[in-house]
């Protein structure tokens, strides 16, 4: 499966399928919110956070992969992420981009 951001595969011509996405909502515990609050009282880089972030975006890709494959694609063009915050330390990831199938 090949995943681009650009709207299309230099030497290939795309067959469009459709819209595929995938989503979660990840949070961290308790006890590491805590800690990451204390963090921002002297500054720097919040590692709780950016790991569950990471997880969360590596979690939608593959759902999304899942839905594109479920379609017969051969690939994902035009991928976009998008986030928000559900609650305090918590955040759906969204990952959407369009199906194609080679020609």
């Amino acid at each position: 499966m090949i995943l681009v951001n650009t709207d299309y595969i230099s030497g290939k011509n795309l067959e469009m399928l459709g819209l595929v996405k995938g989503s979660t909502i990840q949070s961290k515990h308790v006890g590491k919110d805590i800690m990451q609050s204390f963090k921002t009282i002297v500054g720097g880089e919040l590692k709780a956070y950016n790991d569950m972030m990471n997880e969360a975006r590596a979690l939608a890709t593959k759902r999304m992969v899942m839905e594109a494959e479920s379609l017969g694609a051969d690939a994902v063009v035009n991928i976009r992420y998008t986030s928000s915050a559900v609650m305090q330390g918590a955040a759906e990831v969204i990952a959407y981009g369009t199906a194609v199938r080679f020609v």
